[in-house]
């Protein structure tokens, strides 16, 4: 009987915040799980850099504003005229200096480049709904990357979206901010196990899920469910045992800018990186209202080898190429190609970071439905995809004979049946065919001149 992901899923659903107690809960379960179905597993800790906020408040004569204090912005007390920023555009060089800046929104990088360059003196950003309320929402503890602390430090509140809008009602003449904040370290895991090829061991496809949530959160959208998803993909492994060697990894810590993923790859000499020729990633699923994506970080081929897949199992996806943040991005980073596998539910269909995210938008066939494809792509053999770098994607244990087609401008096929012994063997028999496909073009090209 196959694992029942289903309540795998619904025993992990409670917060695990990036180096709590609860995220080594998680990946102890996780790898409790994985002994069950006969694979050794390894917790593998790694350092992250936290902060506790101890005071985060917003007032001015008349009124204090429900805030928290922005992770990483440092320690001040500042009291200074205030602004609303609408837009990024240099028209607002001139208002920014010695002020308390709103922004329009969360903090990026070109929006923080401005505050740093025009001087403001600390800012506020806002999340969520105009909805949201004391008692249907929960303030996040946003955070200050690394990628933006590496610029200069000013210091930040976060609030909601009712209270930005009461801060531009008011207008008031001057704020005063206060946070205060210390730095701690933590430890956070990964969980890896890994199923040995039979045929090119040394060839490794890495098949990744977060399973750490944010604060207020279950978690079971994002990404509980992907988590029980490659635990189901290991099970199948485990009894169809792979051409190549698949590593599963469980990270932690990805809310918090993907430090599980980073942390791994980090620890990779150069020699075990060039192994590594594939990522499949697997963020968000189970929802019952939704819609299936694929987002490729690679040669736009293997757009048309995913697109072609779902069409020959009549499986509606949509499929891009594209950066999608998460923990893929550490390989892709490292040239390895990746995949990233989602179910995405609609604004107020499913929820993610925040109380909302539950197991009550989350069903059995959903996580089903989008598992069937992950299986699908990832034991799949009948069409190759090259890479630039000469690596050839065939995961799995099917047929050591693939089928290539080759679709020329003018509408012609080409298509030949290779037998996969190695990848010289392979290339060569691949180059033939884009030979005869050269000269079915060149053919009819001269037949125009004549």
């Amino acid at each position: 009987m196959a694992l029942d992901i289903y309540n795998l899923l619904n025993k992990i659903s409670f917060t695990r915040v990036s180096g709590s107690e609860e995220e080594l809960k998680c990946a102890t379960l996780l790898k409790e799980q994985i002994e069950n179905l006969g694979v050794n597993a390894q917790i593998i800790p790694f350092e992250v850099q936290d902060y506790n906020v101890t005071k985060a408040c917003l007032k001015n004569e008349d009124k204090t504003y429900e805030v928290s204090g922005i992770k990483g912005s440092g320690s001040n007390t500042i009291t200074a005229p205030f602004y609303y920023m609408e837009t990024t555009t240099d028209i607002d060089k001139y208002e920014l200096d010695g002020k308390i800046v709103l922004i329009n929104g969360v903090v990026n990088v070109p929006i923080y480049k401005k505050l740093l360059k025009y001087n403001a003196k600390a800012f506020i950003s806002y999340s969520g709904d105009i909805t949201d309320t004391i008692d249907n929402s929960d303030l996040m503890n946003k955070e200050l990357r690394d990628v933006l602390r590496n610029k200069g430090i000013i210091p930040g509140v976060h609030t909601r979206v009712q209270t930005a809008i009461d801060l531009v009602r008011d207008n008031p003449k001057e704020l005063t901010l206060e946070i205060e904040q210390t730095e701690l370290k933590k430890q956070s895991h990964n969980v890896i196990a890994e199923i040995e090829g039979t045929t090119y061991k040394d060839e490794i496809i890495t098949i990744t899920a977060h399973y750490d949530s944010v604060e207020f959160s279950k978690g079971a959208y994002d990404n509980g469910a992907g988590s029980v998803l490659i635990m189901r993909l290991l099970e199948f492994f485990k009894n169809n045992p792979p051409k190549r060697t698949l590593r599963f990894i469980w990270c932690g810590s990805e809310e918090r800018g993907l430090l599980g993923s980073k942390a791994y790859v980090a620890s990779l000499t150069e020699e075990e990186l060039d192994k590594i020729i594939f990522n499949i990633n697997v963020d968000v699923a189970g929802s019952v209202l939704g819609c299936e994506f694929a987002n490729i970080m690679a040669e736009e081929a293997l757009v048309n080898y995913t697109e072609y897949l779902a069409k020959e199992i009549s499986f509606p996806i949509l499929v891009r190429q594209d950066i999608y943040s998460s923990d893929s991005i550490p390989f892709s980073d490292k040239g390895i190609p990746a995949i990233n596998l989602m179910r995405f539910g609609r604004p107020g269909t499913a929820h993610i970071h925040d109380r909302h995210d539950t197991m009550s938008f989350i069903s059995k066939e959903s996580l089903e439905h989008t598992y069937k494809f992950i299986e699908y792509i990832s034991n799949n053999e009948k069409v190759v995809v090259v890479f630039p770098n000469g690596y050839v994607w065939c995961v799995g244990s099917g047929s050591a004979n693939v089928t290539v087609r080759i679709t020329n401008l003018d509408d012609t096929i080409v298509e030949g049946t290779i037998t996969f012994e190695s990848h010289l063997s392979f290339i060569e028999d691949f180059i033939a065919l884009l030979l005869r496909s050269f000269f079915i073009i060149a053919s009819r090209i001269s037949n125009v001149f004549k």
